[in-house]
Order: C-alpha cells, then structure tokens, then sequence
C-alpha cells in the first residue's frame, strides 16, 4: 500500500467540510438551547456525521490529506461532543458528571502537548479505539435527545442512547489511556529537538 501524501495545502474539499462541519457547533447549541427545534438539531448533527464520513473518503480518493485538515477533523468532534453535552445537560436530559467527564479527558490530553511539541510532533496519531469512542458517543446524543419524551419511540431511542454513552465513555477513556502510554513511549524514546544530546 503507498504511503499516505500529507500536503500543506488549505484550500481542499475535505478542509471545506470540516469547515462546514465547525459551522454548525455554535447553530446546533442555539436550535436545542433556543427555540429547543430539536428536530432541526437532529438534522445538523446527522449532517456533521455525513460531512465527517465524507471528508475522510474524498481526502483518501482524491490525495487531499492535509496538515490542516489532520488538525481540523479531530477538533471538530471534540467540539460537537462538547457542545452536545453541554446542551443536553443544560436540558437536564443527561447528567452533569457525564458532560464534565468527556471533556475532562480531552482537557487531561492537553497537558501532553508541550512534551509532544518539543519532538517536533503537532499531535498523536487516532488509532481505532479512540475512532470507536468517537462514533458511539455521536450516535449516543442524537438518540438521548430524540429520547426527550415519553413516547415508546422515546424509550427505546433513550435506552440505544445510554447503552452507547456508557460504551463510547468507557472507551473514550481507554482511548485516552493509551494515548499517554504512547506519550511515555515517545518521551523515552525521541530526544526533544533542541536537546544537544540527541
């Protein structure tokens, strides 16, 4: 298989869709914590995740993988996990310790990026777990807030929601877990660049 192509351009299809994709963080927040159109809500996430999926496959087919995008796509799923917890807590449809939990980790990650700038690294490569956290958790909030409601449709939307929640948490933290083990690999492996013994 070639080697992936990584170029410094910006001005990509994928770049584009994670822009889009950034677009709709702050009208997601506002349709579920204004007018609470939780429908239309619904529909901005399902567009995220078809801009998400889609970004990755054009990037592959058409050699767009770019630095900027590499950079872009994982912030722009934090971003929607964090804006959707915040919402749904504020709507007292999941609890607050889950929406402080997920963005805590990602806040304990941060402290790993002065070591990893130093070797002359930007970020960690995603490997599949943290991509399997990622998709249970953007399945779990469309269900949790189409389960906002007391119907049988509700109910089931709401058990399918928790089910993955509590499994995209689960692996999430793992995910997490296994990035600082590759941190200490790195750090006891590659000397920091401007250190005159390496």
């Amino acid at each position: 298989m070639p080697e992936l192509e990584v170029s410094d351009r910006v001005l990509t299809i994928p770049n584009a869709l994670s822009f889009l994709r950034l677009l709709g963080v702050p009208l997601f927040l506002w349709l579920i914590l204004g007018p609470k159109e939780d429908g239309w809500a619904l529909l901005v996430l399902a567009v995220s995740g078809f801009t998400d999926w889609a970004d990755g496959q054009i990037a592959r087919r058409m050699n767009q993988t770019t630095r900027l995008g590499q950079m872009l796509d994982p912030v722009a799923d934090r971003l929607y996990i964090f804006a959707t917890v915040l919402g749904l807590a504020l709507r007292d449809i999941i609890p607050w310790w889950l929406a402080i939990a997920l963005p805590l980790r990602d806040l304990l990650l941060t402290f790993t990026l002065p070591a990893l700038h130093r070797r002359g690294f930007n970020a960690l490569p995603v490997h599949f777990l943290g991509k399997s956290a990622t998709f249970c958790l953007l399945y779990a909030f469309p269900l949790l807030l189409l389960g906002d409601g007391d119907s049988t449709l509700n109910l089931l939307a709401r058990v399918f929601g928790w089910a993955f929640a509590i499994w995209g948490t689960g692996l999430y933290y793992w995910a997490g877990a296994l990035y600082f083990a590759q941190l200490r690999h790195l750090v006891q492996t590659v000397k920091p660049i401007n250190d005159p013994a390496g």
